[in-house]
């Protein structure tokens, strides 16, 4: 019986590439969870929430610490998101009775990005002494401790962002994405780094769709006016 949180127990290869349980699973469910969020599905949080699980065994695995721990906060953000977009206050709810896209005003937007800038140099600095801070449970140095931590800390801020349906969001998503593409390549993490290839797009696709959509609530505004 393979160990299925175990990045060596192999799938299956293809092309000379050998897939694990973890990695597939991983991609797989994290895939499902990025297009229907580009979909403004509610269902996008509960399937993100078991791929973030697969992903935080994968990492460590690898290496990527931050990444790691990205996926705790992630879980507990999946669960907070789900409740956020089917439990909307007075007025911000759609025609499906749930949260409404919206925009993010300029000064917050610009608040929250050089406090991403200022978390990325600390956690990286953290990030690349964990070996030796903790040296049992960090056995090797950090991969990547500065990059890995922008796109921990700015995954923080969109995921903040998608949970009160900024458009917004998918711009920085596709910042995370275009780095992390790089960044599990070299890590040879190849079905990992095509989905994040992958992502880019589909996080250009967001962006249209979600902006599309909150044209239409003043278009709404203006009929019921007139």
């Amino acid at each position: 019986m393979p160990n299925f949180f175990d990045i060596n127990s192999i799938f299956f290869t293809v092309w000379g590439y050998a897939m694990s349980y973890l990695e597939f699973f991983g991609v797989v469910s994290g895939a499902v969870a990025v297009w229907l969020s580009a979909r403004a599905n509610v269902w996008s949080w509960p399937i993100g929430a078991a791929s973030v699980v697969l992903f935080f065994f994968l990492f460590y695995q690898i290496q990527l610490y931050p990444d790691m721990f990205l996926q705790v906060f992630f879980f507990v953000t999946n669960l907070q998101g789900w409740w956020r977009w089917t439990h909307p206050k007075s007025g911000e709810e759609n025609k499906l009775d749930q949260l409404k896209i919206s925009r993010m005003p300029t000064r917050q937007l610009i608040t929250w990005s050089a406090a991403g800038i200022a978390v990325t140099a600390l956690l990286g600095t953290f990030a690349s002494n964990l070996h030796t801070l903790f040296p049992i449970a960090f056995s090797k140095p950090s991969a990547f401790p500065y990059v890995d931590s922008f796109t921990t800390t700015m995954s923080i801020v969109a995921t903040y962002m998608m949970i009160q349906k900024r458009v917004e969001c998918w711009y920085v998503w596709l910042l995370v994405d275009v780095v992390l593409t790089y960044v599990y390549y070299v890590k040879d993490v190849k079905l990992v780094s095509a989905e994040y290839f992958v992502f880019c797009f589909i996080a250009l696709q967001g962006a249209w769709y979600w902006t599309r959509e909150y044209q239409t609530y003043s278009h709404l505004k203006t009929s019921v006016k007139s």
